[in-house]
C-alpha cells in the first residue's frame, strides 16, 4: 500500500510540475523575430537570441514584469504567429504598411528607415534610375519593402527575390545581380563588409519608413503597454543605449552623411 502511496505521491508531483511550467509560459510574452538580421535579429556565438530588438524585447518585458520568450521565425510565417495566438508580438525590423496594418495592429514607430541600393562596383549604378533598365537585374528579399519598392517602381528591370539578405548580398557581390534594395542601415554594412566588389548609393529615392512592432489585431492592452514603453523608453535614454551597444560607427557615418538617424522618430 506504502508502495502505491508512494507512486501516486511521485505522478501527482510531476503534473503538478507539468502544469506550473505550462502556467508560466501562458504569463510569459512570447515574441518572434527572424534571427537572421544582424545586429538587430541574430544569434550569439551560443546559439542564443542576440541583438538590437532582442535587447529591446527584453527590456519591454522587464518594463511589464513579464518574462519574454523568443521564438525564430520565417519572415513569412511571423504574421500567422499572430493570427494563430502563437505569438504575442513581432519585433523583426518590420515596416509600417498601410497592407500590413488591415491584418496586425501597429505600435507607435520606434525608428526610420530609407531603402538603398548595394551596387556591384562594375555594374555602373549612381541612382535608382540606373537600376529601373532593360537587362538589369535587381536583387531583393522575399516580402520586403525594398521587393515592393522594386515591383511597382522598377519594371524594366528584372526583380529576383531571394530568401534572406546574405542570399541578395551574395548576388551583388558576385556579379550576377546589379543591385541589392535594403534599408540604408543594412546597406551600410554590407557595403563595410564587402569594400572590394560592391559600392553603395545613399540617395533618397522614397519617403522614410517606419519600423514599429506588431501584436494582434485588437490586442488594445498590450499596445498601449508598448505606446507608453516606447515613449518613456525613449525618454530615459534607452534608445541610445541599443545605439551605442551595436551600432555606434552607423551612427558616426550617418551624421557624417547628414542623414537622419534610425532612432530619431518625430
Amino acid at each position: 500500500m506504502k508502495k502505491w502511496m508512494g507512486i501516486v505521491f511521485v505522478l501527482v508531483l510531476i503534473a503538478g510540475m507539468v502544469s506550473g511550467c505550462g502556467a508560466k509560459d501562458k504569463d510569459a510574452l512570447h515574441v518572434v523575430m527572424e534571427l537572421a538580421y544582424p545586429p538587430f535579429e541574430t544569434k550569439d556565438a551560443n546559439g542564443d537570441p542576440s541583438g538590437v530588438s532582442v535587447d529591446f524585447a527584453k527590456d519591454f518585458g522587464a518594463y511589464i514584469g513579464r518574462d519574454v520568450i523568443i521564438t525564430n521565425t520565417a519572415w513569412d510565417g511571423l504574421i500567422p504567429s499572430l493570427q494563430t495566438g502563437e505569438a504575442d508580438m513581432i519585433i523583426s525590423s518590420m515596416t509600417i504598411t498601410e497592407a500590413r496594418g488591415e491584418i496586425v495592429d501597429f505600435s507607435d514607430p520606434y525608428a526610420n528607415a530609407m531603402l538603398g541600393i548595394l551596387s556591384n562596383q562594375d555594374s555602373g549604378i549612381a541612382s535608382i534610375d540606373d537600376l529601373n533598365q532593360p537587362g538589369k537585374k535587381i536583387a531583393v528579399k522575399t516580402g520586403s519593402t525594398g521587393h515592393t519598392y522594386a515591383q511597382n517602381n522598377l519594371q524594366n528591370a528584372e526583380i529576383l527575390a531571394l530568401a534572406d539578405e546574405s542570399a541578395c548580398v551574395t548576388e551583388v557581390s558576385q556579379g550576377k545581380a546589379d543591385g541589392f534594395i535594403y534599408d540604408q542601415l543594412t546597406i551600410y554594412r554590407n557595403w563595410q563588409n564587402n569594400l572590394d566588389t560592391t559600392s553603395a548609393v545613399f540617395i533618397p529615392f522614397q519617403d522614410v519608413e517606419k519600423w514599429g512592432v506588431a501584436v494582434k489585431k485588437g490586442d488594445t492592452k498590450l499596445l498601449e503597454q508598448l505606446n507608453e514603453f516606447i515613449a518613456k523608453y525613449r525618454e530615459d535614454g534607452g534608445f541610445d543605449k541599443l545605439t551605442d551597444k551595436y551600432l555606434s560607427e552607423e551612427k558616426a557615418a550617418f551624421d557624417e552623411l547628414g542623414f537622419q538617424w534610425f532612432f530619431d522618430v518625430q
